[in-house]
């Protein structure tokens, strides 16, 4: 199909507030992530080369998980906002059907259906255990003797350090916190002003010249000493780093379309659960397919807000599609803890979310605007607007 003026119209509107929906939404996901794991990043040397991994990494996930959210908010705004300036109304009055008008957007709709498939089927799965790969490196990147400001360092289960300041090398610090449990039962716990880190080259341990400070030795007994001291030395050891990662596969998000399809059709004994394999592929293949069907869902929507109320009728459109969503995540909880077959335990919510799609089409297409979404619409819109005229109303004063 040629695109015509009218399309790369409606396209150029549509992809405005789409992206500016998928980009504020990944960024919010990615800075709660990334706070969840900015503790376990500070104590590593390469902190900073951690962070930029795992942020790349997380881009997949992400994109795949906010684009039909996305995608819909921006039907949804173009759609209101051409309704709302009667643009629709000169396009339909022009002999354009609505069929016509839905068609740019629903080959959109398509090129990110092929998008989805990419990013779930292929490119994610690899994400995912490079994102599970930069936390284990982090986890057990060892300790060689350098201390980030504020960050907590636990060689082992005998030994925590901290400093509340150091230098960009992190061998010099300031106000040094160390704490020791010797094989005797003996916990030393010392404080010092300043502190340099010295370390041989190959060896595997690291000595601490600790400057104006005081050491707390407690026995086994309870018997507890105290030091003063001007300079002081300590040697602790290093840790190295653990073995690497597990191969990739030995979980079900880290399969592609294709490895699903085999675990789930054509492995004689499968590795996982056949059913669950089945799931997650199923799972995929709806999250993909039902992007082309938002426009048949966003278009009414739009064009009944006009009468209903943009609120209501983006809430109930926004709703549905969270329905869908949780839907999928709790049917695949089902496959895994029941005997339910994947195929029904899918194929039901997603086939009612594509028939409610198609119906909500249907009804719109003799009478645009009119469908049994949007008679909900405006009962919520109804609703609120009771509600807030109550909550307007002056209270009459007691006598």
């Amino acid at each position: 199909m040629i695109l015509t003026n009218l399309d790369r119209y409606l396209l150029r509107r549509a992809v405005t507030p789409m992206s500016a929906v998928l980009i504020s939404t990944m960024v919010a996901f990615l800075m709660e992530r990334l706070m969840r794991s900015l503790e376990l990043l500070s104590q590593t040397a390469g902190g900073f080369d951690l962070l930029m991994r795992l942020l790349t990494t997380l881009l997949p996930h992400y994109v795949g998980l906010t684009l039909p959210g996305g995608f819909f908010i921006g039907l949804f705004v173009v759609v209101h906002g051409l309704n709302k300036s009667s643009e629709i109304d000169a396009i339909l009055a022009s002999g354009v059907s609505l069929g016509r008008f839905a068609a740019p957007l629903v080959g959109l709709g398509l090129a990110l259906m092929l998008l989805s498939v990419a990013l779930f089927g292929f490119l994610q799965p690899y994400s995912r255990y490079a994102y599970h790969a930069v936390l284990h490196a982090a986890a057990n990147a060892g300790w060689d003797g350098a201390v980030r400001p504020a960050a907590i360092v636990s060689a082992g289960p005998d030994l925590v350090l901290t400093a509340d300041d150091a230098d960009s090398s992190g061998h010099r610090l300031k106000r040094v916190f160390i704490r020791t449990v010797g094989p005797d039962g003996r916990e030393d716990v010392i404080a010092a002003a300043s502190a340099e880190v010295v370390r041989a080259p190959g060896a595997r341990v690291v000595t601490l010249v600790l400057d104006r400070g005081q050491l707390v030795s407690t026995t086994r007994e309870g018997r507890a000493y105290v030091t003063d001291f001007t300079t002081f030395r300590v040697r602790l050891p290093t840790a190295h780093a653990a073995a690497l990662l597990r191969g990739r596969g030995q979980e079900i998000s880290e399969l592609t379309l294709v490895e699903l399809a085999r675990q789930g059709f054509a492995a004689p004994e499968p590795a996982l659960s056949r059913q669950v394999a089945l799931a997650e592929l199923f799972t995929r293949t709806s999250r993909a397919l039902v992007l082309p069907l938002l426009p048949l869902l966003a278009v009414p929507l739009g064009l009944s807000a006009k009468r209903g109320g943009a609120g209501a009728a983006m809430a109930i459109g926004g709703l549905m599609l969270f329905g869908f969503e949780t839907s999928m995540v709790l049917a695949q909880a089902v496959v895994r803890a029941t005997s339910v077959p994947a195929a029904a335990a899918i194929g039901a919510p997603a086939g009612l979310f594509g028939g409610a799609c198609v119906a909500t089409w249907i009804a719109s297409r003799r009478r645009p605007g009119e469908n049994p979404v949007s008679w909900l619409s405006e009962q919520v819109a109804a609703v609120f607007a009771a509600v807030g005229r109550m909550l307007r109303r002056p209270q009459a004063l007691p006598d």
